[in-house]
């Protein structure tokens, strides 16, 4: 765990008197860096200037290589100093303020946030959000006047403008947002590391069961390691842990990838990442990637609504399998055998997507699931196709979902060339844990999918490597964690 540092310019910015946390001068910051020996602070820079190549600047970017949390990061001064590299944010911001605004609160030419806090009331939505998307402690959104109410700057505060009530407000938001750390009721030894577990309560088929995540936590302890759980409206409190393990279904529309994305901007080692998320999810990315790096994969085939169909039968073969880009446990995934079947079915997937996948099917009894973690394989299992269906998975009218079986072997049992497979393709999307689909029939072997987010059951996955599974996974965000306190060590 780490303890809050703040970093002034000049003393008179902020005072001891305004706040219980140490406060620091930023070139004693920059100059000095062996009063930090073994300690890993988070840190807030309340600065003058936030401008490239400013003592806020280096001091970000220093803080990042001696592995301690900084807000705001370099990351967010580069993105807020041009509208044209914060425009991705602005659909999800404008739709939060909209919905304050239809809500009660009141026009403003201009707002305030401070940690995550709107000065004005009735913007509590748009100011959590806006600090999940940017965590810098002082912020001022200018909007579009009174009547379209949209955002047309966001920019970084500089303290030494905030004065009066406004000052008052800004320390009162740093106290309360810093509050919880000091009054943790946890009376334990202090771990190696905090992991944090994301998981949703409510999900109906989630990627790791109770028992399972239980005894992940149960194992993670025996290695110094506290796991915790979060929840998908804990994103405020992500800064309290070392590292993030997300255990919900992931996808680049939903919380998920807020909680990633804010991790990666802490330096927090995660499961999944935000690229990893982006990649993964999008099987046009995937088919384009698996073709560009030579990967054998089915014949497929990237469909807009403007083409004509009566060929793919042709090309593919017959039935062919469509896909909409990002759906996850066989959702969305559709086998056709018919003109006018194919047909029906790309247009109901063109409702939803500009794009959508045609596949030659390739029928087989399982499907290859190889777990990578790191770039090596960490467990093999076949996921055998549900009774009298082509799928792992079979949904039924009523919503019953009916599971083939599965059988896991060692990966040293595993035919090499599905290893070597596996391995190859999930190097081509990061460091992180993948779990690899591949067919093998009497032509080769094919890669089906490279999904983020992977299955982990004690009884399925980890059924040969058993605690084995969790202490390699405790491993792998170790080991990040350590080589990103090295330059503090030394």
């Amino acid at each position: 765990m780490s303890d809050w540092l703040v970093l002034v310019e000049h003393d008179r910015d902020v005072g001891q008197a305004d706040t219980p946390h140490k406060l620091m001068r930023i070139r004693d910051y920059l100059t000095k860096p062996g009063l930090f020996a073994g300690r890993r602070p988070s840190i807030f820079s309340l600065a003058r200037s936030y401008a490239y190549q400013s003592q806020a600047y280096y001091a970000s970017l220093l803080a990042e290589a001696r592995g301690h949390r900084v807000a705001p990061s370099v990351q967010t001064m580069v993105e807020l100093s041009r509208k044209s590299l914060y425009a991705h944010a602005l659909p999800e911001l404008n739709a939060a303020l909209k919905r304050d605004l239809d809500a009660g609160a009141a026009a403003e030419e201009s707002l305030f946030i401070a940690f995550g806090q709107c000065e004005r009331a009735g913007f509590s939505k748009f100011s959590k959000l806006l600090f999940d998307w940017f965590r810098a402690p002082l912020l001022e959104v200018a909007l579009g006047g009174k009547k379209n109410g949209e955002i047309d700057r966001i920019r970084l505060m500089p303290v030494n403008a905030v004065k009066g009530e406004r000052r008052d407000f800004a320390m009162q938001a740093m106290a309360d947002f810093t509050q919880r750390r000091w009054t943790s009721p946890k009376a334990r030894q202090t771990p190696r590391w905090t992991l944090a577990l994301l998981i949703d309560p409510n999900e109906a088929q989630p990627p790791s069961d109770p028992a399972s995540l239980k005894r992940f936590a149960a194992v993670a302890g025996r290695e110094g390691v506290v796991v915790e759980p979060i929840y998908p409206n804990d994103l405020a409190s992500l800064s309290e842990y070392d590292a993030l393990f997300i255990r919900t279904t992931t996808s680049i529309d939903n919380f998920t990838y807020r909680f990633a994305r804010r991790a990666e901007q802490e330096g927090m080692p995660v499961i999944d990442d935000p690229v990893s998320m982006i990649r993964c999810t999008n099987k046009v990315y995937l088919a384009e990637l698996l073709e560009t790096a030579g990967l054998p994969a089915p014949r497929t085939e990237i469909l807009d609504p403007s083409m004509t169909l009566d060929s793919v039968f042709g090309r593919l073969g017959r039935p062919v399998v469509l896909k909409a880009p990002d759906g996850s446990f066989s959702r969305q995934v559709h086998k056709v055998s018919t003109p006018e079947e194919l047909a029906a079915t790309a247009k109901r997937l063109f409702d939803d997507t500009a794009l959508i996948i045609a596949q030659e099917y390739m029928p087989t009894t399982y499907d290859w699931r190889i777990g990578v973690l790191g770039g090596k394989a960490l467990f093999a299992c076949k996921y055998k196709m549900a009774r009298g269906h082509w799928q792992i998975i079979k949904r039924d009218d009523s919503g019953k979902v009916i599971e083939g079986g599965s059988e896991t072997l060692p990966v040293a049992d595993a035919p090499a060339r599905v290893i070597e497979l596996a391995e190859n393709a999930a190097r081509l999307i990061g460091d992180g844990l993948y779990g690899v689909d591949i067919k093998e029939n009497e032509t080769g072997v094919y890669v089906i999918e490279i999904n983020d987010n992977p299955n982990l059951e004690a009884g399925v996955e980890g059924a040969v490597l058993k605690d084995g599974l969790w202490r390699e996974i405790i491993g792998w965000f170790s080991q990040r964690l350590e080589a990103r306190m090295a330059p503090v060590a030394r």
